[in-house]
């Protein structure tokens, strides 16, 4: 009899143990949970508080202490922002801001994907001498700080008379980043080298290949690098603030400098409508392509 009972404790004791296990990992989902919300109300408090006091009349925006809620939602400051200063001369409408800024994002993720393709087509893909140590002097020029290269390339591009064009500030994309084609490398090496080898035995040219079998399968990571391209290009100051001379021609980054007067009087309400404004496409453009942007970054690299 007791021997019949150790075989049915035997029997019954994986039991408890997978329910203690679970129990286990309902806990430590939970808490894995918990961790990234709170993260992300650390993130995003940030951008809130921008929102927030986008919607508060100009005495709400400084006041001690603060007030974390308007008492009273101040939706027309969206369209102040927008018409801010147009009373005055020489007044630039700031949605010419935002247009020049298009034509930039346009330009410079058009050059982004096709040169870093292309370039890390050749480096993923193609065999020829001297490959591996071109490609490692690729990735070294990400160790050189944009503040040594500024003041030569000003001077070259002082050269060919661009100073005050935007040719300054979206050429260099035709030319490849390192960065980018690190990534696209990465990517173009998880397909598989029968495709290629089946095209070949088609009939098919290297630059079908590339066309028509290696970029449809790319999607994602292309898209990744244009949504870096856009990003940056969207919220470069720098780039614009050395090339730009003439305000016709400003982007958005520099179109807010004028939203913070030199004399005090800044209307910070305004200021952050506007900033709301500006951000507010970029993160469209993440919700909408996100999905690819996570599984470009997710399986580049892996085999």
């Amino acid at each position: 009899m007791s021997a019949l009972a150790k075989d049915i404790d035997l029997e019954s004791s994986p039991e408890p143990a997978f329910q203690s296990h679970a129990k286990q990992n309902r806990v430590r989902v939970a808490l894995i949970h918990l961790t990234l919300i709170l993260l992300s109300i650390v993130f995003a408090f940030p951008f809130l508080w921008l929102v927030t006091t986008a919607l508060k009349p100009i005495d709400q925006t400084m006041a001690v202490p603060p007030v974390w809620i308007p008492r009273e939602f101040q939706w027309e400051n969206f369209g102040k922002a927008i018409t801010y200063n147009a009373d005055k001369l020489g007044y630039i409408p700031f949605l010419l801001y935002a247009r020049n800024t298009l034509v930039l994002c346009i330009m410079t993720v058009a050059g982004s994907v096709a040169s870093n393709a292309l370039v890390a087509y050749s480096f993923a893909r193609l065999r020829w001498k001297g490959r591996d140590f071109l490609f490692a002097v690729t990735l070294a020029t990400m160790m050189v700080p944009f503040p040594v290269l500024m003041v030569p390339t000003f001077a070259l591009f002082r050269e060919l008379d661009w100073i005050g064009t935007f040719r300054p500030l979206w050429v260099p994309a035709w030319f490849g980043s390192a960065f980018s084609i690190f990534l696209l490398r990465q990517f173009f090496r998880t397909i598989p080298f029968e495709l290629s080898e089946a095209a070949k035995i088609d009939g098919a040219s290297e630059w079908r290949i590339f066309r028509d079998v290696v970029l449809p399968l790319s999607k994602p990571a292309l898209a990744v690098v244009a949504l870096f391209s856009f990003i940056g290009t969207w919220n470069d100051f720098l780039g614009p603030l050395i090339y730009l001379l003439d305000q016709k021609t400003f982007t958005l980054s520099l179109g807010l400098q004028f939203y913070q007067s030199q004399h005090g009087g800044t209307p910070w309400n305004l200021l952050m409508a506007a900033s709301t404004i500006v951000i507010l496409p970029v993160i469209i453009l993440f919700f909408f392509t996100q999905r690819l942007f996570i599984q470009g970054i997710a399986i580049t690299g892996l085999k």
